[in-house]
């Protein structure tokens, strides 16, 4: 599995949650994890989650940290697993910046934060399936200006603000997580 921070801002619009968007756009072939940064504008037509598209809920945020994954050869099941060790690996590595500045926890796919008593979210996320691959995109918020829920941001509010080195180490420990994954697999016997 291949990663790549991209250095320049895209804004994401949802559009970009499709099967090899990052073979076209950044030439890496097979399972992939990319991130970036930018402003997030989801219109209920882009909508992957139909639950969102129901309560008409659309995505927006200022800037935001966006992380997405292709994996071959996965199951629907897979990727939404695979998705929720994503959050997982995400939570572990703010904990280690942050320590025990802010209560985070997890529901389903979302983080939330405490922020003066109140649980803020940070982070949005989906995973869904082409006819090729998994995919996943998860972002969180920098500065969550605009944002249509009680929202936080890793700059704004938690004050990390080496956001490139915070994605490469989620990516690297979403890599490890996958090897790891295909070696124990790989080494029992079947009973």
């Amino acid at each position: 599995m291949k990663s790549l921070f991209i250095d320049k801002e895209i804004k994401y619009i949802g559009s970009q949650l499709a099967p090899h968007w990052i073979y076209k756009n950044f030439h890496i072939l097979g399972d992939a994890i990319v991130a970036f940064t930018g402003e997030t504008d989801v219109k209920i037509t882009e909508m992957v989650d139909i639950e969102d598209v129901i309560s008409n809920s659309p995505i927006y945020s200022k800037k935001m940290l966006s992380f997405i994954i292709e994996q071959f050869g996965i199951s629907l099941s897979e990727c939404v697993l695979r998705q929720r060790f994503l959050i997982c690996i995400i939570i572990e590595e703010l904990r280690k910046i942050l320590g025990n500045k802010f209560e985070i926890t997890r529901s389903g796919d979302d983080i939330f934060v405490k922020i003066d008593g109140i649980n803020k979210k940070l982070s949005v996320s989906i995973a869904t399936k082409s006819t090729t691959s998994g995919l996943i995109h998860t972002g969180l918020n920098i500065d969550p200006t605009g944002a249509p829920v009680d929202a936080c941001g890793l700059n704004s509010d938690l004050g990390i603000t080496e956001v490139e080195e915070f994605a490469k180490n989620v990516m690297k420990r979403y890599i490890e997580e996958n090897s790891e994954i295909s070696d124990a697999v790989c080494k029992v016997r079947g009973v």
